[in-house]
């Protein structure tokens, strides 16, 4: 049995983890909440220029710009978001698992200078750097942006690099918040922009359960009425106006997605570690009282021998 000065110091250290833990815990909880708020409130704004862009798409004669325009690919961005920091229980290494089931599918060799990297945040970089794959750019930092404007330069880069031609297709793994149980690791094409890829990635927003599920079962989210749409100056430049903005919309709620994510998982993280150090706790409090009760008794033992002894 380990002395009652060693227990007395490893249930010192616990209490203070389990104290750190517990105050993770409840930041994660509140910033999971916000990013999960955030994503939701903008829903009108989001199915409103989806609905535009069904429309405009669906006009007969009317060229559409660049990037609604599918062409041949010669070249794929993957984009891969994950977190800054550790400490967020599976959440990264979902997301890096989705990335390499996905390429070991497709037969895909990330050396291959055909494929480009861009890591938003710094798990991800570090794995891209340690696989030796063409890393073009990288963001960090971006585990508590909350504002669209915020994640204008990713949307900006990716743009910028499609109408340039530096790549084709971008395709984006990130986690998809479902409950604050459950992130599922999802892959999203999101160059070219689609009418389909777009309503996709709005479905996905939508948590299964909570006060926000019901708007799933709205009727503008099942497209039952539709509006009549007066445009000008003409559908050619509110399709070129629109298209960007889209996929920012996109780009925005796929961080906002990742960040309840990652805030959900390092709260579950941190309430497993706060558990798991009350329990232990009690196991080491039991064990010292037991150790000191054994010295006690020791002590008595001796006195009593002492006394037997002289008399």
């Amino acid at each position: 049995m380990a002395s009652a000065q060693n227990l007395k110091r490893r249930i010192k250290s616990i209490t203070n983890i389990g104290t750190i833990t517990k105050a993770m815990e409840l930041v994660a909880a509140t910033k999971m909440r916000r990013s999960q708020e955030l994503a939701l409130v903008s829903r009108p704004y989001s199915y409103t220029a989806l609905e535009m862009l069904g429309i405009l798409a669906g006009l007969k004669n009317v060229p559409l710009p660049d990037l609604l325009q599918p062409r041949e690919v010669k070249r794929t961005a993957f984009v891969i978001v994950t977190s800054d920091k550790g400490l967020a229980g599976s959440f990264n290494s979902a997301i890096i698992k989705r990335f390499e089931n996905f390429i070991k599918e497709k037969e895909i060799n990330i050396t291959d200078p055909h494929y480009v990297f861009v890591a938003i945040g710094q798990k991800a970089k570090i794995y891209l750097e340690r696989r030796k794959a063409n890393v073009i750019t990288s963001f960090l930092r971006v585990g508590d942006f909350t504002k669209p404007e915020e994640t204008d330069p990713i949307a900006d880069f990716l743009i910028s690099g499609y109408l340039k031609h530096d790549f084709d297709s971008a395709i984006v793994f990130f986690s998809a918040f479902v409950t604050a149980l459950r992130q599922d690791a999802v892959a999203r094409e999101f160059l070219p922009v689609t009418y389909d890829a777009v309503r996709t990635s709005l479905e996905d927003t939508i948590p299964r359960a909570g006060k926000y599920s019901d708007y799933a079962k709205s009727e503008s989210f099942l497209g039952g009425e539709k509006t009549e749409y007066i445009i000008e100056p003409s559908p050619v430049e509110v399709l070129a106006e629109l298209a960007p903005k889209l996929l920012r919309t996109r780009i925005y709620h796929a961080v906002l997605e990742a960040n309840a994510s990652e805030h959900s998982a390092r709260r579950m993280a941190m309430k497993n570690a706060s558990d798991n150090a009350s329990d232990l706790s009690k196991t080491l409090n039991l064990e010292y009282n037991k150790s000191r009760q054994a010295a006690v008794t020791n002590q008595i033992i001796e006195v009593t021998s002492g006394s037997q002894v002289s008399e």
